[in-house]
C-alpha cells in the first residue's frame, strides 16, 4: 500500500477515534438572571449568553472534535469569568466591576469574540448597542439586580 494512502487512513482513523473523547457540554441550573432594561437583557442574551451563562446553545459542531474541545473550553472559561445565570450571587462591587468590564470589552470590540461572530452573525454588536450598555452601566449596580428565573 502506498505511503500516502496509509497516512490518509491513519488520519481518518484518528479523527474518528477522537470523537469518543468526552466533552462536558452541560448547562447547570440558572439560579438568577440578570436584571435591567429589556433592551440590555436582549443585547446580553444575543451577544454574550452562549459563553457567559448557563443557557448555552450548543450547535451541532460543538459535538465534533477537536472543535468541541475549543468551544467547551471557551464556555467554561467564560462562565468562570462572568456568569449571567449567577448574577444575583455577585456583590454590588462585583456587579459594578463586571458591568464596567462588559462595557470596556464591547467598546473596544473585544467581545463578542470575532471567531464567535463569524459563526453567529446575530451576536455582532449593532449600532447603538454600546450606547444602551453605557447607559445601563452608568445607572450603577442597583439597576442590575438579578431576578429569579
Amino acid at each position: 500500500m502506498p505511503r500516502g494512502r496509509v497516512v490518509v487512513i491513519g488520519v481518518v482513523l484518528l479523527v474518528i477515534a477522537i470523537q469518543f473523547i468526552p466533552v462536558d457540554r452541560d448547562n447547570p441550573p440558572v439560579t438568577a438572571r440578570i436584571g435591567g432594561p429589556d433592551a440590555v437583557v436582549a443585547i446580553l442574551e444575543r451577544s454574550c449568553y452562549d459563553c457567559h451563562s448557563n443557557e448555552t446553545r450548543w450547535p451541532w459542531y460543538s459535538r465534533v472534535a477537536p472543535v468541541s474541545w475549543v468551544i467547551a473550553r471557551d464556555v467554561r472559561e467564560g462562565r468562570e469569568h462572568l456568569n449571567f445565570s449567577r448574577w444575583a450571587e455577585y456583590t454590588q462591587k462585583e456587579k459594578a466591576r463586571h458591568s464596567d468590564e462588559i462595557l470596556d470589552e464591547v467598546s473596544k470590540g473585544g467581545m463578542p469574540l470575532k471567531a464567535y461572530v463569524l459563526l453567529h452573525r446575530e451576536a455582532k454588536m449593532k449600532p447603538g448597542d454600546v450606547d444602551v450598555l453605557r447607559t445601563w452601566v452608568g445607572a450603577g449596580p442597583d439597576s442590575q439586580s438579578g431576578k429569579r428565573p
